[in-house]
């Protein structure tokens, strides 16, 4: 599981976030002020890094050129100003993205997961090959069967299939699947996503993906 840190001040936003990350299948660990982060941070090394600006003790940014200073971990800075000279300060200070407040939490999902892609942090090891009942995925091969056979997938089939594969039984926004697997900047139609997932269904099996009316879908891990 990717391990995030998320440093924040307000104990609602934190805790909502904290929940809506765990729901996604992260690990989160937590802190309330910029020292406290530094030391969880420097404890229990995290795969990402949450921040918010306006910190006690040790603002964001300051704490963001802290962690440079001792890693590469990705970071994204959070705060509820978008002020231009906000943006570029975080991002002088070696953050890799900048989330404004409020957000919607399947967004900052597909940023977080968008800024360890092109960041090229490995994180925790991943099993390489995974199965779900009949469903066998190669990660690192590339490589999907079922029942043995081999499923020809196109790449944005497989994309899509990956990113179901990441979260098993967590349930994903139409959002969240454009925006991790067609880019998050991406400004297409949700539509899209429901034309691939029927698509991908005949290939892996109709009752492998399920849909949650009102909410998106999910990879059941046993039909």
């Amino acid at each position: 599981m990717t391990q995030v840190l998320l440093v924040e001040d307000d104990d609602v936003i934190r805790e909502a976030t904290q929940l809506a990350l765990e729901r996604a299948g992260f690990r989160v660990s937590t802190a309330a002020d910029g020292l406290a982060g530094l030391d969880r941070f420097r404890a229990q090394p995290p795969d990402v890094a949450l921040l918010d600006v306006m910190l006690p003790g040790l603002n964001g940014v300051s704490l963001c050129r802290r962690i440079r200073e001792e890693s590469r971990v990705p970071v994204l800075m959070v705060s509820a100003r978008d002020d231009s000279v906000d943006v570029v300060l975080g991002l002088e200070a070696g953050a890799d993205d900048y989330v404004t407040k409020p957000f919607d939490t399947s967004v900052l999902i597909a940023r977080i997961q968008a800024v360890l892609r092109r960041s090229g942090w490995s994180g925790p090891e991943e099993d390489a090959f995974v199965r779900f009942g009949d469903l066998e995925i190669d990660r690192a091969g590339l490589d999907v069967r079922r029942a043995g056979q081999p499923v020809d997938l196109t790449p944005t089939e497989l994309r899509l299939l990956l990113r179901f594969a990441e979260s098993p039984g967590t349930v994903l926004s139409r959002d969240t699947l454009l925006a991790s697997v067609w880019d998050y900047a991406w400004g297409g139609d949700t539509r899209v996503v429901d034309v691939h997932v029927q698509r991908l269904r005949v290939k892996i099996g109709q009752e492998r993906l399920q849909t949650v009316r009102g909410f998106g879908y999910k990879l059941r891990a046993e039909p």
